[in-house]
C-alpha cells in the first residue's frame, strides 16, 4: 500500500499458508523471536513446557496454542499475531495446511491483504501448495511473498531454488497472483528470516522481514470509494444510530450516501462516538456510528456507499468457491450465504465449471465434491448489494452455511442481474406535496402493518376487526390479504416457493404505495420467510411494522377453518406451512399478539392501540375527518 512521504505505511494483514510440515508455524515462531516480539520469559516457558511434555523444542510452539496441535505438531486453527516492525505494523494470520483443515484455512485467509506462502525446498510444489495458491486467488489475495524453506535439506542449492521459483512463477501467472519476492530460508536457524544468511552467498535479495515490510500494492479505484457494511442499528430516544466498519473510503458529516440494495439516498447528519469527541468524519478501518438526516430505513446487511460507483443490486451471482460439504453440491441445493454482514437464502442455479487443481483447467460439472474449487451461479430470494472481487475484495467474500455448519467459501465474480438498474437513467418526478402534507390532511401517518403467523393464527380476523374500528374512528385504512390479492395482483402466480416469494414482493410494494399515500395498509399474510418480510420492510422503510400473530401449530390445527391442515395431513396439500412447510419466526417483531391466550376482541384492541400510537401526529394536529 502506498503512503505519503514520512507517513507510516498502513497495517497489512498477511496470511501464512503452505503444506503441512513445510514449516509455516516454525517460520512464524522464528519471526516472533528475531523481531523481538517474543520475550525471553515467554521463550523459556515454551522450552520448559516442551521438556515437561517430553517433546523436542519447536519454534512453532510459540503460536500453536491448542493442546492437540502441540501433541501432533500440526496447526488446525487460525492464529493471529501482531508484529510491529520498524517499517510498518503487520498482522500475521497462520492458516492450517492439512487438507482436512481447509475450512479453517479459507475462513482465516479471507481477511488477508497479502500472503506468505511457505514451500519445502526438498519436497517442492505439492498438490496442497497448488491448492493453497488457488484458494488465495479465489478469496481475492493477489500479492504474495514466497519463502522457499529448508534449503539446508538441498545443500543450499541455487539450482533448486531457481527451479521452484520458475514453477511457482508459472503457476502464479496462470491464476493472477503477483509474487513479489522469492526468499530462500532455513526457518529453524533463522537464515534470511530477519538477518541475511551467510550460507547462501548467491542470494542477494531481501529477508522475509524486509520483503513483507516492503509490500506495496495500489488497490483499484473502486476500493477507495466509500463502503460500510451495516452491522446494526442502535436506538437513542428517537434517533437511529447506524453502526459498522468503514471498509474503504471516508464518511463525513454532510456527505450524501446511498443505502443499498434499496437505493435510497440520504445525508449524514452526525458522526457518533463514545464518549463524544466532536468527530465529523471516519476513515477506512474505523468502527463508526452515524445518523442520517431523514427517515430512511437501514438494517443489518445493508451497504452504505457514495452514490457514484455503488454496489449493484442483484438476485443472481456468479461465484468461485471451495466446497467443503460432505455431500456433493448440486443444482437446486438451498443454502444460507453470508456476504459481508448480510445473511441470505440462496439456491444453486447452475454449476458452470469445476477447476482441476493440477492443470487449472475446467473439468466436468456433474458434481462438486468436497475440496473442489468451482464456479457456481446462485439465485437469492432477496435482492443483495453486490461488489465483484475485482472491485472490492473484502466485501465480495462469502461463506456458505448449511444449518449450523460452514460448507464452503469464496468470492463473487459478478452480479448477473441488476433489478431496477434501468431506473437510474430516468429523471425522477416527485409528487407536488409530501408525506407530511398527506398526514396533515388525513390526520395520521401512513403505515404498513404486516401481520405474519401460521395459517389459522387469526391474522385475517384481526386485520378485518382493526380495519373496521379504524374506519369508524376516521382513519384511512385498507386490508390486503390472500383473497383480495390472489384474485387480481397475484392471479398469475401459483404456490411454489418462488411464486409465494413473488406474491409477497408484490404485496410489499403495493402496501408501501398505500403508506406513501397516507393510508394505513394492513397486510395479513403467512409470509413464512424472513427474507421476504425483510424485503417488504425495505420497500416501506420506516413506515413498516411487523406484527407476529402468535399461536402454536396445535392451536391453529384445532381451528382449521378452511380444512387445510386436514388436507395437509392427508397428503393432498403439499408444502403447507406448519405441517410440511417451514415457518421462520420473526426475530425482532414490533408487536407480538398471542391469539391462543386472548380473545379476538382483546387481540384487536392490542393491535389498535399499537397502530394508533405509531401513526399518531404530534400534539396540535387533528384528523380532518373530525374537523
Amino acid at each position: 500500500m502506498n503512503s505519503a512521504e514520512g507517513e507510516r505505511p498502513a497495517q497489512v494483514r498477511v496470511v501464512v499458508v503452505g503444506h503441512v510440515d513445510h514449516g509455516k508455524s516454525t517460520l512464524i515462531g522464528r519471526l516472533l523471536h528475531d523481531t523481538g516480539s517474543l520475550t525471553a520469559l515467554r521463550l523459556q516457558e515454551i522450552r520448559t513446557a516442551a521438556e515437561h511434555r517430553g517433546v523436542p523444542f519447536e519454534w512453532s510452539f510459540a503460536l500453536d496454542a491448542l493442546q492437540s496441535e502441540r501433541d501432533q505438531a500440526v496447526t488446525i486453527d487460525t492464529t493471529r499475531i501482531w508484529l510491529r516492525l520498524p517499517q510498518r505494523d503487520l498482522v500475521l494470520i497462520d492458516a492450517p495446511g492439512h487438507k482436512e483443515f481447509l475450512r479453517n484455512m479459507v475462513t482465516g485467509a479471507s481477511e488477508g491483504d497479502a500472503a506468505l506462502l511457505v514451500v519445502d525446498a526438498h519436497e517442492g510444489v505439492s498438490e496442497q501448495t497448488r491448492r493453497h495458491a488457488l484458494l488465495l486467488e479465489l478469496i481475492g489475495v493477489e500479492h504474495a511473498v514466497v519463502a522457499i524453506n529448508k534449503m539446508d535439506r538441498v545443500d543450499f542449492s541455487e539450482d533448486r531454488y531457481r527451479q521452484i521459483r520458475q514453477e511457482l512463477t508459472v503457476l502464479f501467472e496462470r491464476i493472477g497472483i503477483a509474487a513479489q519476492t522469492f526468499v530462500p530460508i532455513v526457518a529453524r536457524d533463522g537464515d534470511n528470516v530477519a538477518v541475511p544468511s551467510g550460507t547462501m552467498p548467491w542470494y542477494a535479495g531481501p529477508t522475509i522481514v524486509d520483503a513483507i515490510a516492503a509490500l506495496e500494492f495500489q488497490p483499484p479505484a473502486a476500493t477507495r470509494s466509500l463502503r460500510i457494511a451495516v452491522q446494526g442499528v442502535l436506538r437513542r430516544n428517537l434517533e437511529r444510530i447506524i453502526v459498522g466498519r468503514v471498509a474503504s473510503g471516508t464518511i463525513a458529516v454532510g456527505d450524501e450516501v446511498l443505502i443499498s440494495p434499496s437505493r435510497v439516498r440520504a445525508r449524514v447528519r452526525s458522526i457518533e462516538s463514545w464518549p463524544p469527541d466532536g468527530r465529523t468524519e471516519a476513515r477506512q478501518g474505523d468502527a463508526v456510528g452515524f445518523t442520517l438526516d431523514g427517515p430512511a430505513f437501514v438494517d443489518r446487511g445493508d451497504i452504505i456507499s457514495s452514490p457514484a460507483g455503488a454496489p449493484a443490486p442483484a438476485t443472481e451471482l456468479r461465484t468461485r468457491l471451495v466446497w467443503l460439504g460432505r455431500k456433493p453440491l448440486a443444482v437446486g441445493d438451498r443454502l444460507s450465504l453470508r456476504l459481508g454482514t448480510r445473511l441470505a437464502g440462496v439456491e444453486v442455479k447452475a454449476l458452470e465449471r469445476v477447476i482441476d487443481i493440477d492443470s487449472l483447467d475446467a473439468g466436468g460439472t456433474d458434481a462438486v465434491l468436497a475440496n473442489d474449487v468451482a464456479e457456481v451461479v446462485f439465485k437469492s430470494r432477496d435482492v443483495l448489494a453486490v461488489d465483484a472481487v475485482a472491485d472490492h475484495a473484502s466485501l465480495a467474500r462469502f461463506v456458505l452455511i448449511d444449518g449450523l455448519a460452514i460448507v464452503g467459501g469464496g468470492t463473487v465474480l459478478a452480479a448477473l442481474d441488476a433489478p431496477n438498474a434501468a431506473t437510474n437513467d430516468l429523471v425522477p418526478v416527485g409528487h407536488l406535496f409530501d408525506r407530511d402534507q398527506r398526514a396533515w390532511r388525513n390526520g395520521h401517518r401512513g403505515a404498513v402493518i404486516w401481520l405474519t403467523g401460521l395459517p389459522a393464527a387469526g391474522k385475517s380476523t384481526l386485520a378485518m376487526l382493526a380495519e373496521q374500528k379504524l374506519f369508524e374512528r376516521g382513519f384511512q385504512t385498507y386490508v390486503l390479504d390472500g383473497d383480495n390479492v390472489r384474485a387480481g395482483l397475484g392471479s398469475d402466480l401459483g404456490f411454489s416457493h418462488d411464486d409465494r416469494s413473488e406474491n409477497i414482493r408484490r404485496v410489499g410494494e403495493v402496501a408501501a404505495l398505500f403508506a406513501d399515500a397516507g393510508t394505513i395498509a394492513i397486510a395479513a399474510f403467512i409470509s413464512p420467510y424472513r427474507a421476504d418480510r425483510d424485503r417488504a420492510r425495505r420497500a416501506a422503510g420506516a413506515a413498516f411494522h411487523e406484527v407476529y400473530v402468535k399461536a402454536d401449530a396445535s392451536v391453529c390445527e384445532a381451528r382449521d377453518p378452511k380444512g387445510h391442515y386436514r388436507q395437509a395431513r392427508a397428503g393432498t396439500l403439499k408444502d403447507f406451512t406448519g405441517i410440511t412447510g417451514d415457518y421462520e419466526t420473526p426475530l425482532r417483531p414490533d408487536l407480538v399478539i398471542d391469539t391462543s391466550a386472548i380473545s379476538p376482541p382483546d387481540a384487536a384492541a392490542q393491535l389498535l392501540e399499537y397502530i394508533e400510537r405509531v401513526v399518531r401526529l404530534e400534539s396540535g394536529a387533528t384528523r380532518s375527518a373530525k374537523a
